[in-house]
C-alpha cells in the first residue's frame, strides 16, 4: 500500500472540480500535521479519552480524503485502542503515527503539493511576471 494513494486525490479533483481547491486541501493538511500530532500524543499522554478519539477520527478522516491510507489505517488501530481504554498501548502507537505521518506528508509534498521539485523543474512562474 503506498504512503499516498494518487487515485483517491485524483478523485478528490474531480469532486471539487479541478485541482486547485485539492492541492489547496493537501496544504492545509500537510501545514496542520504537527498540530494534529501533538494534540493527538498530548491527549494520549494525558489519557483524555474524549479529546485523544477527537483528534483520532479527524486525523483518520482527512488521511482517507488526502489518499494517506497507511496512516488512516493506523489512526483506525488506535482508535481501536483507545476506545478499549488502553492507553499504555496508544502511547506505544504514537512513535509509527509520528513516522507514517511525516513520511504521509513529506510523499505529499514532493508527488503532488511541489512535483515540479521531484523532476528538478522550476515551477512556472505566475502570470504576469
Amino acid at each position: 500500500m503506498p504512503l499516498v494513494d494518487a487515485s483517491i486525490l485524483q478523485d478528490l479533483e474531480q469532486e471539487l472540480n479541478g485541482s486547485e481547491l485539492a492541492v489547496r486541501f493537501a496544504q492545509d493538511y500537510a501545514a496542520l500535521w504537527e498540530l494534529r500530532y501533538t494534540r493527538l500524543a498530548a491527549a494520549v499522554q494525558s489519557q483524555d479519552r474524549a479529546a485523544a478519539l477527537d483528534a483520532i477520527i479527524s486525523l483518520k478522516i482527512t488521511s482517507k480524503m488526502i489518499g494517506g491510507l497507511r496512516l488512516a489505517r493506523l489512526a483506525e488501530t488506535l482508535e481501536t485502542v483507545i476506545r478499549q481504554g488502553d492507553f499504555g498501548r496508544g502511547q506505544e502507537l504514537m512513535e509509527r503515527v509520528a513516522d507514517h505521518g511525516d513520511r504521509t506528508v513529506e510523499e505529499l509534498q514532493v508527488s503532488y503539493i511541489h512535483p515540479e521539485e521531484r523532476l528538478g523543474k522550476e515551477p512556472d512562474a505566475p502570470p504576469g511576471c
